[in-house]
């Protein structure tokens, strides 16, 4: 799904099947010692103990005396006498930078327990800091991007027109580096750090396709895992074709459920008390901003842009709120263009991260090269689920075209793992409560905690007692809650209260707390897809600030 740099594997042969290997084949592509990072402060102002190095890999893991390309870590060091080893973290994307994850785990845990790990985190093959930094083609999302809703065939052209060249250009710029970007070399670079920094087994934290870099790794490397927490879960049977259908009907639930909420505080953004209501004056901004984008930045597809992330985070309805009912009654289009700025504008490290995206989910599986197939798929999608399904499509519509041909990623259930700690909110739009499920019987002995009735992604150290009581403990001391059977969940914990208008009732936004509040919400944003400085606050809007959009 868009902003997923973000919640979703003709080298292939061997890498292919290794993943289904047991542990003593993994045992055996176990390279050898890596160098150790030399670490070197990067410290903030708010976390002067962080520390960043750097370390090499190979690109082809079954070559591993060929080209060598670099990953980004940061650290944490522990602070207690004795440590339990490394926790390394990771936000999700595919895409994201990983770096300011460490920070923010380090801050947000209890100081008694994240005192007893190295936190690490790091930016994946292809991210960030690491070399090289994929770039395929700059400028790609610059507005106004064509309506994203092929209703006549010159859209539906030049739609697939630029996602065709956005592959051709991948294929052009980094064609030798393609065929090694996917989920199993990166599990592969997972232990590579393992390696470097001297640990028998490592700790895992990830969120969204984290949870799925997580159980590829503990496939490969089951006897290398001691623990493992994995928030916001890939459906590994889905990825990644299927796992994008499933996300269109869940953001257009969810998207409703924003609109409910506007309905439901009427009183400050005076747009109706009845949903469907709502939902109609949302399609007319739509199609008014398609005769007239909005500042000259913002059409159709910039608008879903703009009020996707509301689908993963309900802390930025009021902000998507203020700027619906200022276009409606005041035919102000500036809070919009300044919402559009704030959380979906696309910069250079949004373009590495679209990059890498791309090149992890159109190599690590199977995606349909007719496009008569997505035409077909989606049309009959988007008649019952149409909020964001052409913009989803078109976003992952590059893999119609890739240039390297795609892997099939195998079975990861596993029966030789420590207890592993999953954790879902029922209404997660980016990773379905399914995918939780669906893992939680793959992986023997595993714990399922469930937010009932949450809909954000991403939901541990977020502000939820209850579920963040679990996670410590987990950390502090491997406990689990007793398993209840059946494959459903081990735990409940109740859902945080959704979030209150920021204004009084009827009155008006000023420009100036508009673009206070925007510019937050671009912090927030802008490292939800990964490209934000290691800061290590703590929260909702924090958690949000590290998360890697989607899968």
């Amino acid at each position: 799904m868009q902003r997923r740099a973000g919640v979703l594997i003709a080298a292939g042969a061997l890498m292919a099947s290794t993943i289904g290997a047991g542990p003593t084949a993994a045992g055996a592509a176990d390279a050898g010692p890596t160098a150790p990072p030399k670490w070197a402060g990067c410290a903030t102002k708010q976390y002067p103990r962080l520390q960043c190095a750097t370390i090499e890999v190979p690109l082809d893991h079954g070559a591993p005396r060929g080209r060598r390309i670099t990953l980004a870590l940061s650290r944490v060091p522990h602070t207690a006498k004795s440590s339990q080893g490394p926790l390394i973290v990771n936000p999700g994307g595919p895409g994201a930078s990983g770096r300011a994850m460490a920070a923010f785990v380090a801050a947000s845990l209890p100081p008694k327990v994240a005192g007893q790990y190295d936190v690490i985190g790091f930016d994946p093959r292809g991210v960030g800091a690491g070399t090289p930094a994929l770039d395929c083609l700059p400028g790609h999302f610059k507005p106004v991007r064509v309506d994203s809703l092929p209703a006549d065939g010159a859209r539906e052209r030049a739609n697939t027109a630029r996602a065709e060249s956005f592959a051709k250009a991948c294929g052009d710029k980094y064609g030798d580096v393609l065929a090694h970007m996917d989920t199993v070399s990166t599990a592969k670079d997972l232990d590579a750090i393992r390696r470097a920094l001297g640990a028998s087994r490592i700790n895992y934290f990830g969120y969204s396709y984290g949870t799925y870099l997580g159980v590829v790794y503990a496939k490969l490397f089951p006897h290398r895992v001691r623990r493992a927490v994995l928030d916001s879960v890939v459906d590994p049977e889905a990825v990644w074709y299927d796992a994008n259908i499933a996300q269109d009907f869940a953001f257009d639930a969810r998207h409703k459920a924003f609109l409910a909420w506007v309905a439901k505080h009427d009183a400050s953004y005076r747009l109706g008390t009845d949903p469907a209501g709502v939902e109609t004056r949302w399609y007319a901004m739509r199609a008014a901003v398609g005769k007239k984008p909005a500042g000259g930045k913002v059409g159709p597809a910039e608008l879903e842009d703009t009020f996707l992330p509301g689908g993963y985070y309900n802390g930025f309805w009021p902000v998507l709120a203020e700027a619906f009912s200022a276009y409606v009654h005041e035919k102000d289009a500036d809070p919009l263009v300044r919402a559009y700025e704030s959380m979906a504008a696309h910069d250079a490290s949004d373009d590495n991260g679209y990059s890498v995206y791309t090149a992890v989910q159109c190599r690590d599986a199977w995606w349909p090269r007719d496009w008569r197939t997505w035409r077909r798929d989606n049309t009959a999608v988007h008649a019952k689920a149409p909020f964001s399904t052409w913009n989803n499509a078109w976003y992952n519509a590059p893999c119609a075209f890739w240039p390297v041909e795609s892997l099939t990623p195998r079975d990861v259930s596993n029966r030789a793992l420590p207890p592993v700690l999953l954790f879902q909110a029922t209404d997660d739009a980016a990773t379905p409560y399914e995918g939780a499920v669906s893992v939680h019987r793959k992986l023997r002995g595993s714990r399922l905690v469930v937010e009932r009735g949450g809909g954000n992604h991403g939901v541990t150290l977020g502000g939820n007692v209850c579920l963040d009581g679990y996670l410590t403990r987990y950390l502090e001391t491997g406990e689990v809650p007793e398993g209840a059977g059946g494959g459903e969940a081990d735990a409940l914990c109740a859902a945080v209260p959704e979030p209150q208008p920021d204004r009084a009732a009827g009155v008006p936004a000023t420009a100036a707390n508009e673009a206070d509040r925007g510019g937050k919400a671009q912090q927030t944003h802008k490292a939800q897809r990964g490209q934000t400085a290691m800061e290590p606050a703590t929260g909702g809007a924090a958690l949000h600030r590290v998360l890697g959009h989607g899968n």
